[in-house]
């Protein structure tokens, strides 16, 4: 069977189906390894991983609080070169009309300009 190819484009508007969220402008970074999410008040309750996803200052903003009883803690080299610690979860992205499981890292992006930042792990896929 052969793979399907594609062409997107450095920007690309992506949704989070199990998340609620569509419409989100997404960088694609091929320079990236992995994925990452802006998601606000992130913090863990009852050893669940909870979170809303962008923050108040973004239009598609929803207070809706999202928990996860599944999800990973890994050191991440930032844009900036320094390492910090994530929490990850996995779950479904919509892109250029394809629904990708995916392993995604929440952060704090609101100084970025995308709140999405989609790297070559995906892509590969």
């Amino acid at each position: 069977m052969t793979k399907l190819k594609q062409i997107i484009g450095r920007k690309e508007l992506v949704d989070f189906p199990e998340l609620g969220v569509t419409g989100i402008h997404a960088k694609i970074d091929t320079g990236a390894y992995s994925n990452t999410l802006h998601c606000h008040d992130i913090h863990l309750k009852d050893k669940k991983l909870c979170f809303k996803v962008l923050d108040p200052t973004h239009p598609v903003f929803s207070q809706k609080e999202h928990s996860f009883n599944e999800f990973l803690r890994k050191k991440i080299k930032n844009s900036f070169g320094e390492i910090e610690e994530r929490y990850m979860i996995k779950t479904k992205i919509k892109i250029a009309g394809r629904v990708i499981k995916s392993i995604i890292s929440l952060t704090d992006r609101g100084k970025m300009r995308y709140p999405v930042l989609i790297g070559r792990k995906l892509l590969r896929n």
